[in-house]
């Protein structure tokens, strides 16, 4: 199946199904104009309509960003823009997927429930880090784990022979789940391990998105995956609806083997990944890998998207496996995540501000995209203003042109603040992490922008002291060696057509 030629019909199916939403979106827009002109008391009431959902908008709870934007968009369009809030700024249309979603949550914290009752976090001797394991289990449901072992690779055609490594160990089941799963070099030689691998009875899954792997599978892809006996699912597949949950997509980057072994990181399976193509030049990207208990929170995060997209119920414990002693264990604390729009309370984002707030000597950051609410950009000021050595490093070269300028858009107001910002000049970097004081560090796939903070499922890792740490900060040291640090007296000398592009498309920031 790898060799066989694309099919033209992918590509245009895609854009079939965008033509066909555009033609709902303009009868839609056409009704409410008709309306609007032929009956006045329709326009009035849409006009109050208005007016109290600015009200509502103002009284709610939510980000500032979001609501300034809604806000200024129901003034600009009273007749169409309340109609459009209605139906995609709030949550009214997905409650339905927030029960299914509660529901498969609780079963997660019942197959969780011994791990939670018997970790053990005394060992964390810093009172701010106890607070974020703490914010992390309360708010995303998995636990602390010692006794596991942690490593780091960068960059991501390092981390490939150990992913295939692992692969080729499995012996009960192989669950992979990523945004983008797309045939090529890399694709091939994973496929060929899981082919095996089925053939022997092993339960091998996939999950992938189906925006993220838009025209880059061949016809049949999914069909002749199933006919070798792997199991696949595809996130959200893209209807010919205007359909509001289509906008949230599955962000995550698992691989489990057995529950014994678990990575994340920013790597998808696309040759770019591991430098095996070239398309936005070197492509600087990162993965962790996961030892022990803690690998079996990627398998109850990966079954819990199964059983979401599938809408069967699953018995996770079926899949807990028997650990031994890991005598290589560094003695630190691992602490897997997950984050997704049905869930409310942002743990993501949560974390992120949390190693900012308690950061005591620095915190350094890497992250694709730089898309920034106030809360965020007033931390990070705030940080630099206690004396806290933040340092950040986004890509020179990026791969969406409109999200790129909203990154730099913040570079004036960071530098002035005394952070230090960094473009990383061989290529693209796509790798996201944070590291703070040697002691706290995250890998996973949460960019600092409002798609992963608000709108896409995501998961991570949080690590306290341990040997990643000390890796992730080597890592990104050695990262900055090959980055141009911004200026601001260089930098507020560009181009006034640059400036002008940055300033129109911040406004569109959080819609990015």
């Amino acid at each position: 199946m790898s060799n066989r030629k694309r099919g033209l019909s992918i590509p245009w199916k895609y854009v079939i199904l965008a033509l066909i939403i555009l033609l709902q979106l303009t009868f839609f827009i056409a009704c409410i104009a008709v309306l609007s002109n032929k009956f006045f008391f329709i326009y009035t009431i849409l006009q109050v309509l208005g007016i109290i959902i600015v009200l509502f908008i103002l009284n709610k709870g939510g980000n500032p960003s979001f609501k300034i934007n809604w806000i200024i968009f129901i003034l600009l369009l009273p007749p169409f823009g309340s109609i459009f809030y209605l139906f995609y700024g709030t949550n009214l249309l997905l409650i339905n997927k927030k029960r299914a979603f509660k529901k498969i949550d609780s079963r997660v914290k019942a197959v969780l429930k011994p791990d939670i009752y018997k970790s053990d976090i005394s060992g964390i001797t810093s009172n701010d880090a106890k607070r974020q394991s703490n914010f992390l289990l309360n708010t995303s449901g998995y636990p602390a784990y010692s006794g596991c072992k942690a490593d780091y690779y960068s960059p991501g055609e390092k981390a490939f022979p150990r992913m295939l490594a692992e692969l080729e160990k499995a012996e009960k089941y192989i669950f992979i789940e990523f945004f983008i799963l797309a045939q090529g070099e890399m694709w091939n030689k994973i496929h060929t391990i899981l082919r095996k691998k089925a053939l022997m009875g092993i339960d091998v899954r996939i999950i992938f998105d189906d925006f993220g792997s838009i025209n880059k599978q061949y016809a049949g892809f999914v069909k002749g995956l199933r006919s070798e006996g792997i199991k696949v699912s595809v996130f959200n597949p893209i209807r010919p609806s205007v359909d509001l949950f289509m906008n949230n997509r599955n962000h995550r980057k698992i691989v489990v083997v057995d529950g014994k072994v678990a990575m994340t990181g920013g790597i998808n399976i696309a040759d770019e990944y591991v430098n095996y193509i070239s398309r936005f030049g070197y492509w600087m990207d990162c993965a962790v890998f996961i030892t022990g208990e803690a690998a079996f929170s990627f398998t109850v995060m990966f079954l819990s998207m199964w059983s979401f997209i599938t809408k069967k119920q699953i018995d996770y414990s079926l899949y807990r496996p028997q650990y031994d002693l890991i005598e290589a264990n560094d003695g630190g604390y691992v602490q897997p995540y997950c984050d997704g729009p049905l869930n409310s309370r942002n743990p993501a984002k949560g974390i992120y501000l949390n190693i900012i707030n308690n950061a005591d000597k620095y915190v350094y950051i890497t992250s694709p995209y730089l898309i920034l609410d106030n809360e965020m950009m007033s931390a990070l000021c705030m940080a630099s203003g206690a004396g806290v050595d933040v340092r950040i490093i986004t890509p020179k070269m990026w791969d969406k042109w409109y999200v790129h300028p909203v990154t730099q858009s913040n570079y004036d107001e960071l530098i002035r603040n005394g952070i230090k910002v960094y473009e990383y000049t061989p290529g693209f970097i796509h790798s996201k992490l944070f590291v703070c004081d040697d002691c706290i560090a995250t890998v996973g796939s949460v960019n600092m922008d409002y798609r992963s903070f608000y709108f896409h499922f995501e998961c991570g890792v949080w690590m306290y002291k341990n040997d990643v740490v000390y890796s992730v900060r080597d890592d990104i040291c050695e990262i900055m060696s090959h980055c141009e640090e911004i200026k601001l007296d260089k930098w507020r000398k560009r181009p006034f057509i640059i400036k002008a592009k940055q300033f129109v498309l911040k406004m569109f920031a959080p819609f990015l």
